[in-house]
C-alpha cells in the first residue's frame, strides 16, 4: 500500500466517522420543530414520573423506614410509643397504629427524587407525584410539614407516655420489694434439723451373752 493510498484512506475514515456521529444531529436539524407555549401549554408527564413527594399522614405508623432509606436525609420524623391503653386508630389497610408521629417534615430542596423512600413504606402512605411546579422565593417554604398534631396534642401525648412509664416503674419497684421481702422471710426461718437414721443391729451384737439381770427371752 502506497503512502498516497494510506493518506486518502485516513481521510475517508475521518469523514465517515464524523457523519456517523452527526447522524442524530442532522436528523434533528431537518425535522419540524415543536414548541410548547409554557405555562399555557404543558407536557404530559409519564405515569411513573418522580417529582414532588406526598405523604398521607393518616396511614403513617411511625416506622421511620423512609427516613432510614433516604440517601440525603431530607425526611425528619419524631415519634413516641403510645401506651397500650391509648387507641390511635387504624390505617386504610387495617393496620393498628401504636406510635405517635409528632413530626413528619420533608425538605424537598434536598430531595434527589430517587424514590428510595417510597418502596420500604409498609402502608404505602408515601408516594411521588407528577407535580413539578413548586418553586419558591424562600427556601424555608420548601420544608413541607405533613404532621397534623398540634403543640397541645403533642404535650398531652408526652404527658400520657410519662404517666404510663411512671406507673410501670412503680409496679416494677413494688414487685421487686415484694420479692425481696419474701426472700428475707424465707431466710429468717430456722433450717429444719435432718433426722439421723438409727444404726442397724448386726448379728454379732444380737448374740452377745446375757447378764444376770437380762430377762429370759420367750421361746
Amino acid at each position: 500500500m502506497t503512502a498516497l493510498t494510506i493518506y486518502f484512506n485516513d481521510i475517508y475514515r475521518a469523514i465517515s466517522s464524523a457523519l456517523i456521529g452527526m447522524r442524530i444531529t442532522i436528523r434533528q436539524m431537518v425535522s419540524p420543530t415543536v414548541t410548547l407555549q409554557y405555562p399555557h401549554e404543558k407536557k404530559q408527564m409519564p405515569d411513573r414520573v418522580r417529582n414532588r413527594l406526598y405523604m398521607n399522614y393518616d396511614d403513617c405508623i411511625g416506622c421511620e423506614l423512609c427516613a432510614k432509606a433516604c440517601p440525603v436525609d431530607c425526611i425528619e420524623i419524631e415519634v413516641m410509643k403510645a401506651p397500650p391503653t391509648e387507641t390511635l386508630g387504624e390505617t386504610s389497610t387495617g393496620q393498628k397504629k401504636r406510635i405517635y408521629v409528632t413530626k413528619f417534615d420533608i425538605d424537598i430542596a434536598k430531595c434527589c427524587y430517587c424514590g428510595l423512600c417510597v418502596f420500604p413504606c409498609p402502608t404505602e402512605c408515601l408516594k411521588m407525584t407528577d407535580v413539578y411546579e413548586f418553586s419558591e422565593y424562600d427556601r424555608n417554604n420548601l420544608i413541607y410539614n405533613f404532621g397534623t398534631m398540634s403543640a397541645v396534642e403533642v404535650e398531652t401525648a408526652k404527658l400520657k407516655v410519662k404517666q404510663y412509664d411512671e406507673e410501670q416503674t412503680a409496679k416494677k419497684a413494688a414487685a421487686a420489694a415484694q420479692a425481696a421481702a419474701a426472700k428475707a422471710a424465707a431466710a429468717a426461718q430456722p433450717a429444719p434439723v435432718p433426722e439421723i437414721p438409727a444404726a442397724p443391729v448386726t448379728p454379732a451384737q444380737s448374740e452377745q451373752p446375757k447378764g444376770p439381770d437380762t430377762p429370759p427371752t420367750q421361746q
